[in-house]
């Protein structure tokens, strides 16, 4: 039998390549493809980097569907279709919409894919694959993780590892908390250090892509130590109340650490409230947390959202202003998005506020526009002001003004420019960007 990975872009922009900052690995077809028995073939196309060949035999094509490529991997699935072969799609987007999902796809699975895996390659093998299968919370000691399809592949030079699943926080416009039932759960700490055993020397970074390392605090310095006798650097995404304790943050860099992503979201209060983010504002708020992290030469990736109730035209400079003050080493300044079944989507839609009711597959929608109505700004104003904001924090003044506090650990500043280089080149790319591919000349096939 053969099976078909398949990871499907955002979308394709006519003439263009794809945008380079957009190529990581794909950790979850690792994962499915540690939990498939041998005798079972499996090939890999990353619509990223390749061209999908559509006429190659196979049994099942395999695709994790997230939100913004949605679209795309609906023109996938309806090549393969046309062509009588069966698809089954999985992901954070089948899950909170499985409906919309079970229309393109002859077989779906909600919740986490590694509990069912086996069963659905049984059903599989004897011809009786289910339209359904429902994951539940999977053990994280079965994960087994075989890169193996990865190999020719041209990513980015950073090794992708899982150490925990999901967040303890509520915040309203994650999607997180919707798929991880606001739960969070760490791998064991040797099954992670194997993992890494097996991948030291074939990557100078890894990026654990936890939601949020700091999830348990208890779990996270329990293993540290540990991490520390693996020789390894690491950049992971954390929320920043665990940078309040300094003696995490000096643990964090002794074990490798070289830089977070933090969500700030905003700098007003009442936009954190509104959020359920208001543990962004405690013991003082951000200043004191990023002098931890600086002081132990842990860089900083910042991430801000706009769009929020209290947000006014200042918002953006203003932001701006900080995040060149503190010297963050990249950041990110994007419109808010209501995800599908996400508690900021049932409010917006409750408020008669989205612009588009699925933007996700909306032909006149395009990456960067807003698809909702704020309370204070038009979507135009929102959708130029994130651009405007990513213009003056990667402006070559910047990119050297904040050069200076980072260059505290020499790896991570031998990158800097590089990276911050990458974003200045990509500012306008991303403006615009269609979802699904702009060539695509075929119809949707709906499963009847």
């Amino acid at each position: 039998m053969r099976l078909t990975f398949i990871h499907p872009a955002i979308g394709h922009r006519r003439g263009e390549t794809y945008l380079r900052s957009w190529q990581m690995e794909p950790l979850p077809v690792a994962a499915l493809k540690g939990l498939t028995p041998v005798d079972i073939e499996t090939r890999f196309y990353d619509d990223r980097l390749e061209l999908i060949p559509f006429d190659e035999p196979t049994d099942l094509i395999s695709i994790s569907v997230e939100t913004y490529t949605a679209k795309r991997a609906y023109q996938i699935a309806s090549e393969y279709r046309k062509r009588g072969v069966p698809v089954l799609m999985g992901g954070f987007h089948a899950t909170l919409m499985p409906e919309e999902v079970k229309r393109f796809a002859d077989v779906i699975i909600t919740g986490e894919a590694e509990s069912v895996w086996e069963t659905m390659i049984d059903d599989l093998r004897h011809g009786t694959l289910q339209r359904e299968y429902h994951g539940t919370q999977t053990d994280l000691r079965s994960i087994r993780v075989d890169r193996s399809l990865f190999a020719g592949k041209r990513y980015l030079p950073i090794g992708l590892v899982e150490t925990g699943r999901g967040c303890r926080f509520h915040c309203e416009f994650c999607a997180v908390q919707s798929f991880y039932q606001q739960r969070y759960r760490r791998r064991d700490p040797d099954h992670v250090l194997r993992e890494l055993a097996g991948l030291k020397g074939t990557k100078n970074l890894f990026f654990f892509v936890d939601d949020n390392f700091a999830g348990s605090l208890r779990e996270s310095r329990e293993f540290l130590p540990a991490l520390a006798k693996a020789g390894i650097r690491w950049v992971t995404q954390m929320s920043i109340d665990a940078a309040h304790d300094e003696e995490f943050v000096r643990a964090l860099s002794q074990a490798g650490c070289r830089g977070v992503l933090i969500g700030f979201e905003s700098l007003n209060e009442a936009n954190l409230r509104q959020m359920k983010k208001g543990f962004n504002t405690m013991k003082g708020g951000y200043s004191q947390a990023l002098a931890n992290l600086r002081r132990h030469h842990i860089a900083v990736y910042g991430t801000f959202v706009f769009g929020y109730d209290h947000d006014t035209p200042d918002s953006f400079g203003e932001a701006v202003a900080y995040a060149r003050e503190q010297s963050m080493y990249i950041a990110a300044f994007n419109h808010m998005t209501p995800f599908p079944g996400t508690p900021l989507y049932a409010r917006l839609a409750q408020e008669n506020r989205l612009r588009f009711e699925h933007w996700w597959l909306d032909d006149h929608y395009r990456y960067n526009e807003l698809p909702f109505s704020p309370a204070q700004l038009s979507p135009e104003a929102v959708t130029q002001g994130c651009l405007s904001a990513r213009k003056a924090f990667y402006s070559s003044r910047s990119i050297l003004q904040r050069s200076w506090r980072n260059r505290g650990d020499f790896f991570m500043f031998r990158n800097y420019f590089p990276i911050n280089w990458l974003h200045h080149r990509e500012i306008s790319c991303r403006n615009g960007y269609p979802l699904g591919d702009e060539n695509w000349q075929g119809k949707l096939a709906e499963v009847k």
